[in-house]
């Protein structure tokens, strides 16, 4: 999305970074020709984050997943390491 120099003069001023403007860019609600991320919002967003922290955490202490998927079905699954072939 571009940005006019009026846009970069106001967050200057107002001293908020791309990375916040990113975030309600990504995870904001449109409203007409607003786009908002209310506290409520932001609050339900870091709950989000801390249960997908969670989830990465056992995805890592399992050496990674494996999932196999054909035509946008899911066949099987398993940790990376758990599969070994041996190359000839």
């Amino acid at each position: 999305m571009s940005k006019t120099k009026h846009f970069h003069a106001r967050m200057g001023q107002r001293a908020i970074k791309s990375e916040l403007i990113d975030l309600t860019l990504k995870f904001g609600v449109q409203c007409d020709d607003k786009i908002i991320l209310n506290k409520r919002s932001v609050q339900y967003l870091i709950t989000e984050l801390r249960s997908m922290e969670k989830a990465a955490k056992e995805i890592l202490d399992k050496g990674g997943l494996v999932m196999v998927e054909h035509d946008g079905v899911l066949i099987t699954g398993y940790r990376l390491d758990s599969y070994k072939r041996k190359v000839s």
